[in-house]
């Protein structure tokens, strides 16, 4: 199941979904301020969580090892390694990556949800979690226990403007209008409550128009050949089952 929600094309708007939810909770949001360079090298740090979430879904059990840790030697260092911080990172974005993938349009059952829920307790145990949610029940209880935590510091704020309007390197300045639409998506995509406290439109409509959006969106991608819808990690996996 991880393979089939992390190969998908919409993977993209997960990220920056992920990204704010991370940020409503003080503690993590100071840290990722403080410590992670976002805004120094934030181009940099979403290839390194690309070829992280990569390299831990399709790479060899040794090869997501290794991967595992080194995250947890910076984590250690920086001193990000408080464990309720940690699940709260790991939850955002398994439930963004699910949540993104089937509302542009993946079919999955119940059962396959939950079990995509499961795999990812292996995830969570690799940068050091016991557990972690393992079913969408599981899931939906955690984030409601973690909702008195919340809430949006002027740093979520900032780093929500930093996201939808990131300083972008010359040559890629021309993708910007690009970068707006997936930003301004992926923010749409967002739970109703995380909206309306960025103070954000938190209507039912909302949801509708990025669900459409979203589907959309994903027909075309899929019409991409493989080599431009997956990166280098999902194509050796391939290799490896065909050899």
């Amino acid at each position: 199941m991880t393979w089939r929600v992390h190969s998908d094309p919409v993977m993209a708007l997960a990220g920056p979904r992920a990204l704010l939810l991370q940020a409503l909770q003080p503690e993590a949001m100071a840290g990722v301020a403080g410590n992670s360079g976002f805004r120094d090298d934030p181009w940099g740090r979403l290839h390194r969580t690309a070829e992280y979430v990569g390299v831990t879904s399709f790479g060899t059990t040794a090869e997501a090892e290794r991967a595992a840790s080194r995250v947890r030697g910076i984590h250690r260092r920086l001193g990000l390694d408080d464990p309720h911080l940690l699940l709260w990172v790991h939850c955002t974005e398994v439930e963004s990556f699910l949540t993104t993938v089937t509302r542009c349009g993946l079919r999955l059952t119940a059962a396959e949800k939950d079990q995509y829920y499961a795999e990812q307790v292996a995830n969570a145990r690799l940068v050091g979690l016991p557990t972690a949610p393992s079913s969408r029940a599981a899931m939906a209880e955690y984030f409601h226990s973690m909702r008195p935590e919340l809430h949006v510091t002027p740093a979520a704020r900032q780093a929500a403007r930093f996201v939808l309007s990131p300083p972008l390197p010359s040559r890629l300045r021309p993708l910007k209008p690009a970068w707006l639409g997936i930003a301004g998506l992926s923010v749409a995509m967002l739970p109703r409550w995380a909206r309306r406290m960025y103070r954000l439109p938190g209507l039912p409509t909302t949801d509708v128009g990025a669900t459409a959006a979203g589907i959309a969106l994903r027909t075309s991608l899929l019409a991409l050949p493989d080599h431009l819808r997956h990166g280098p990690h999902w194509a050796a996996a391939m290799e490896r089952l065909a050899s």
